[in-house]
């Protein structure tokens, strides 16, 4: 058996379809976000970040680097174990209790990931709940379809954002099965937001429980930050919510508030809960400062708001084919991978803009997109040089233009 060739011919076709991933090499400059140093064979160059999920910058922000550092300086580095063996932190106790706060639920709980979260509650609840349909939207993400195709159970995928093709599903099933809706608020790739008091009822007319995810939401969106769902005020209607503390918090980690009796049984039944080392106390340390922090700071939601807006007209009064979504994204449609990578290439190399190209499997093929996420940090100079850079490109390259 030829294992290395095999390996070789899975890498070139990637490389074929124009898909094969180049990790770009970072380091940030503390302070001047969203500023970095690109590290490359032929040495080093300062270049403006334009596709990171630290939306807010809090990651840079000083509450959170001054409370890592006092939980550095008193507690050390790692938790020490799991959160069962001598890894739960006074840490993890407090931000449980401040992320249940802010998702008006009785608890929460943590995760290494975003993903181990979706993942993890999704597998569990279908094993406990046993026969346990899972109603997809089409388009979550990975995540959560790999925590549905791990509990095994029954499925069904509505169409995306679909009420008519969801209540359908839901009123075809049997009354008597435990029933999970599960979807996100905003999603990332095209940018639009879910009607979610409006599943949320069909759910509830149909006895079935709701999945949010508001990874992409939460720290953004409500007077709070709680998402979304809080913007909406439709808390009260959500049964389990998922979020992650690596975006809008700009840390590390992930969380599901819900029940106390729901958090307690995947506490105690989630294998990816149970057997992995917890989030380090420095980790949970800065996010604890960043949720309390945003939950007082509605100013820097406008902003980050307001930096998103206009550069999406920006970008339309040039003709380029951007998503005129609701959310907080700036997708630019290429719908071609090779050119996709050939376009983020050049913005890199010619005039240090770093974005990372979208390809297969992240969005479907020929959809292919430039995902940008302005920061309330990202100046106005920045964008005028962006959109004159990505205009230029589209003139020289004869790309198409229209959305």
């Amino acid at each position: 058996m030829d294992y290395e060739g095999l390996l070789c011919d899975a890498l070139n076709t990637v490389k074929r379809e124009g898909r094969y991933r180049v990790f770009a090499d970072l380091l940030r400059h503390r302070g001047s976000f969203p500023r970095a140093t690109l590290h490359t064979d032929e040495g080093k160059r300062d270049i403006v970040v334009w596709c990171s999920n630290d939306y807010l910058g809090m990651g840079q922000h000083p509450v959170v680097l001054d409370a890592m550092k006092d939980a550095l300086d008193k507690h050390g580095a790692g938790s020490g174990g799991t959160r069962n063996i001598a890894g739960t932190t006074h840490y993890h106790v407090e931000l449980e209790k401040e992320l249940a706060s802010l998702h008006q639920k009785e608890a929460a709980l943590l995760f290494t990931s975003g993903y181990n979260a979706n993942d993890a509650t999704l597998a569990t609840l279908s094993k406990v709940f046993g026969d346990c349909l899972i109603i997809s939207d089409e388009m979550n993400h990975a995540s959560m379809i790999e925590g549905i195709r791990r509990g095994k159970g029954p499925k069904r995928v509505w169409r995306h954002n679909d009420l008519g093709h969801l209540e359908e599903l839901l009123s075809q099933a049997d009354p008597n099965q435990a029933k999970i809706v599960a979807f996100e608020s905003v999603y990332s790739m095209d940018g639009d937001i879910a009607p979610i008091g409006e599943i949320c009822d069909l759910a509830r007319k149909y006895n079935a429980l709701t999945y949010l995810d508001e990874v992409h939401a939460v720290g953004l969106y409500g007077r709070h930050g709680g998402g979304v769902a809080e913007r909406d005020g439709v808390l009260d209607k959500v049964d389990i919510i998922e979020g992650t503390l690596a975006k809008g918090f700009g840390v590390m980690g992930g969380y599901i508030a819900a029940s106390s009796v729901l958090v307690d049984v995947v506490r105690s039944y989630a294998p990816g809960f149970i057997f992995s080392t917890s989030l380090a106390p420095t980790i949970a340390a800065g996010v604890l400062a960043s949720v309390r922090h945003l939950k007082r700071d509605n100013n820097i939601r406008g902003q980050h708001q307001e930096r998103s807006a206009k550069l999406k007209r920006m970008l339309a009064d040039r003709g380029l084919p951007v998503l005129m979504c609701e959310s907080h994204i700036v997708p630019v449609m290429v719908w071609d991978p090779v050119l996709c990578k050939e376009v983020a290439d050049e913005l890199l190399d010619t005039y240090g803009m770093y974005v990372q190209p979208i390809n297969y499997p992240t969005v479907p093929r020929g959809t292919e997109r430039l995902r940008f996420t302005p920061s309330p940090y990202h100046t106005d100079e920045m964008m005028e040089a962006l959109v004159d850079a990505l205009d230029k490109v589209w003139t020289q390259r004869n790309l198409k233009r229209a959305a």
